[in-house]
């Protein structure tokens, strides 16, 4: 099996051609940096543009299926400019995809996109699944609204769409947990806003070994991709600090002084979404870091 995937030197990219090598599913990639571009027989690089509207076609040669995971990243401060950036990254590059393979001969029956569970409203109490109703009000639902939107336009070209909507990832060196574990490791813990909001998780491993089983398993439709256990903000700042042996005496983070500072992106901390992973379990997929502990021991 051979796999074309955008965003592969991103943060879960990475672990996901560690993943797909290791199962023998040869990996060609995409990269807007010439620089990156290698060439072994399991690994394969080639050069697009997507602003541009370049793209080297012999990316899809040989390929059974796309896994899409190419975006500018959301934890980047939300100018006016940079949530154009945000949401033409995710459109612009689906479009590319879906019209080279308009224009080419290839054998692609999949096509797997990361979407994200910002989709779904804010709120305190909902459990939410793929099937629930609504979309959040906000920036970040609309984008993946819009996300969603173009990896449908595939089922045109008869072929089988994948949505993976992702929670919080969870990764040792990059993304949010680094981020979050600065304060606490100075002694300078706290709660965020009212610290009830819902945080849905994924260890990075077990993200990528989802992509893996989507892809292997020939399974379409939409997966929320989160583990079993969803926690609130407060209990991961408490697991994060007794694991970091830290205190925590500080007061809660107030909401408006997380606006001060970020703007618009603190949705990102004090939105709540609790969301369900029954589906692709059901499905037969198996989590390794099941619950945030384990998740922890493991990155930290």
């Amino acid at each position: 099996m051979r796999v074309l995937i955008t965003g592969a030197t991103g943060l879960i990219g990475k672990e996901l051609v560690k993943q797909c090598l290791k199962k023998q599913i040869d990996v060609h990639y995409l990269t807007t940096s010439k620089s990156k571009i290698e060439d072994t027989e399991n690994y394969k690089g080639f050069y697009w543009n997507p602003r541009q509207g370049e793209i080297d076609s012999n990316a899809i040669q040989g390929v059974d299926a796309i896994i899409h995971l190419a975006g500018a990243t959301i934890s980047k401060r939300w100018t006016q400019n940079y949530k154009t950036e945000i949401l033409e990254s995710r459109i612009l590059t689906g479009n590319i995809l879906f019209n080279t393979l308009q224009k080419h001969e290839h054998k692609i029956n999949h096509f797997i996109t990361s979407s994200g569970v910002n989709v779904y409203p804010s709120d305190l109490n909902k459990l939410y699944t793929e099937e629930s109703e609504g979309v959040d009000n906000s920036f970040l639902g609309n984008v993946v609204v819009s996300w969603e939107e173009v990896a449908e336009k595939f089922t045109n070209l008869n072929i089988k769409v994948s949505k993976i909507r992702t929670g919080m990832v969870l990764d040792a060196e990059e993304g949010a947990l680094p981020q979050i574990i600065k304060p606490i490791k100075f002694g300078l813990g706290a709660a965020l806003g009212s610290g009830k909001q819902w945080q849905s998780w994924i260890h990075i491993q077990d993200i990528a070994r989802l992509y893996v089983y989507v892809l292997t398993s020939k399974l379409d439709g939409t997966f929320n991709a989160v583990a079993p256990e969803p926690v609130t903000n407060s209990e991961m700042t408490k697991v994060l600090a007794k694991h970091l042996k830290k205190p925590l005496f500080l007061p809660n983070v107030p909401e408006f002084a997380l606006k001060l500072i970020l703007g618009e992106m603190a949705m990102l901390l004090t939105s709540s979404q609790k969301v369900s992973s029954q589906k692709i379990k059901q499905m037969g997929f198996e989590f390794h870091f099941p619950s945030l502990k384990m998740a922890v021991q493991d990155l930290l």
